[in-house]
C-alpha cells in the first residue's frame, strides 16, 4: 500500500509539473502572436525606449517559453535552478503588477495572457500567487529527471528559447521606405467636400504630416493607432493625422482599445477611401505639401525618425 501512495505522489507531481509548465508556455504564445502588442504595453507601463521595450518583449517571451517546455518535461536542472528561477520571475512579475495597479488602477488588461484572455492586474496576482504555490510544492516534492547532462541541457534550453523570438519575429527596421525619385502628388481635396464626415479643420495640403488611412475592422490598424498613441504621448507635436473607413457605430470601440481618440480623423466612404489609401491598410503616408515621400508599415514606424524628418535632418 505504501508502493501505491509513493507512485501516485510522483504521478500527481509529474501531472502538476506538467500544468505549470503548459500554462508558462501557454502564456508565451498568447504573448507572441503579434508581439507588439506585448511590446507596446512595455513602452506604455515600464516606460522603456521602444527598442529597449522591443527586446525585453522578445526575451521574455522566449525566457518564458523556455521554462514552461523545461518544467513540462520534468527538467529542473542542478539544484532545481528552473524551478527558482521561475519563482523569482514570478515575484518580479508581481512586483510589476502592484506598480501597474496603483499607477493605472485594477481596469486595465495586463498583459499576462496577451489579448487572449483578458485580465486585470489584481487577477493575475492571484494567478501567480496560485502559480508560487505550485511550483513551491514541486520544488520541494518532486525530484525530476535525474541526470547528470540534463543540467547542461537547462542552460542551453533556456538560452536557445531566448533567441527563437528573435529569430521568429525580428526586430522591424526603424527606417520607412522613403520613395526618393518615385515620390508622388495625393490630391486630399477630397477630405473637404461637403458631404465627408468629419473634415479634417487644418490644411493637410500644405505642410508634413504622417497620414495613416485604417479600417476600423483591422486588427493591424489598431495596432497601428495604439502605438502612434503612445508616440503622441512622448511627442504631442508628432503631425499624426487618421483617415478612417467603417461604421461609425465602431469608432467608440476604436477609440477605447486603441487610446488614440486625441489624434484628428476624418471618415471616408469605401470608394473614396481606398482611391486614396490603396489595396492595403493600414497605409501609413509621410506627406509633405501634398507629395507622398514615404510609406511605412507600422511595424517600421519610428518616432525619431518622424521627428527627424519633420525637423529636415
Amino acid at each position: 500500500m505504501k508502493l501505491f501512495f509513493e507512485i501516485l505522489a510522483q504521478v500527481l507531481l509529474i501531472l502538476l509539473s506538467i500544468v505549470i509548465g503548459v500554462s508558462f508556455i501557454y502564456s508565451a504564445y498568447t504573448k507572441s502572436w503579434p508581439i507588439e502588442s506585448f511590446e507596446y504595453r512595455i513602452v506604455e507601463y515600464v516606460q522603456l525606449p521602444w527598442l529597449l521595450s522591443a527586446i525585453a518583449a522578445r526575451a521574455l517571451v522566449g525566457l518564458e517559453a523556455a521554462l514552461g517546455i523545461l518544467i513540462t518535461l520534468n527538467i529542473f536542472g542542478k539544484s532545481k535552478w528552473i524551478l527558482k528561477f521561475s519563482m523569482l520571475i514570478l515575484v518580479i512579475f508581481s512586483i510589476y503588477l502592484v506598480y501597474l495597479w496603483i499607477a493605472v488602477g485594477n481596469d486595465v488588461n495586463c498583459g499576462c495572457f496577451g489579448d487572449d484572455i483578458l485580465m486585470t492586474p489584481s487577477e493575475s496576482l492571484i494567478k501567480n500567487a496560485i502559480m508560487l504555490v505550485l511550483i513551491f510544492i514541486l520544488n520541494k516534492y518532486h525530484k525530476g529527471l535525474k541526470k547528470n547532462w540534463l543540467h547542461i541541457f537547462s542552460i542551453i534550453g533556456v538560452i536557445a528559447g531566448m533567441s527563437v523570438p528573435f529569430i521568429a519575429q525580428p526586430i522591424a527596421s526603424s527606417a520607412p521606405g522613403f520613395l526618393k525619385d518615385e515620390a508622388y502628388k495625393v490630391d486630399l481635396t477630397v477630405l473637404y467636400e461637403e458631404d465627408i464626415n468629419h473634415p479634417p479643420t487644418i490644411n493637410l495640403s500644405e505642410g508634413k504630416h504622417i497620414i495613416s488611412f485604417m479600417s476600423l475592422t483591422c486588427p493591424h490598424c489598431r495596432k497601428a493607432a495604439y502605438k502612434m498613441y503612445l508616440m503622441k504621448q512622448r511627442n504631442p507635436d508628432l503631425p499624426f493625422y487618421f483617415i478612417l473607413n467603417g461604421s461609425t457605430t465602431l469608432l467608440d470601440n476604436f477609440w477605447e482599445e486603441t487610446k488614440s481618440g486625441e489624434i484628428p480623423y476624418t471618415m471616408l466612404g469605401r470608394d473614396k477611401f481606398i482611391k486614396l489609401s490603396g489595396p492595403n491598410v493600414p497605409a501609413i503616408y509621410w506627406i509633405n505639401n501634398s507629395t507622398v515621400e514615404a510609406k511605412s508599415s507600422y511595424l517600421d514606424l519610428s518616432q525619431t525618425g518622424i521627428e527627424d524628418w519633420v525637423n529636415g535632418k
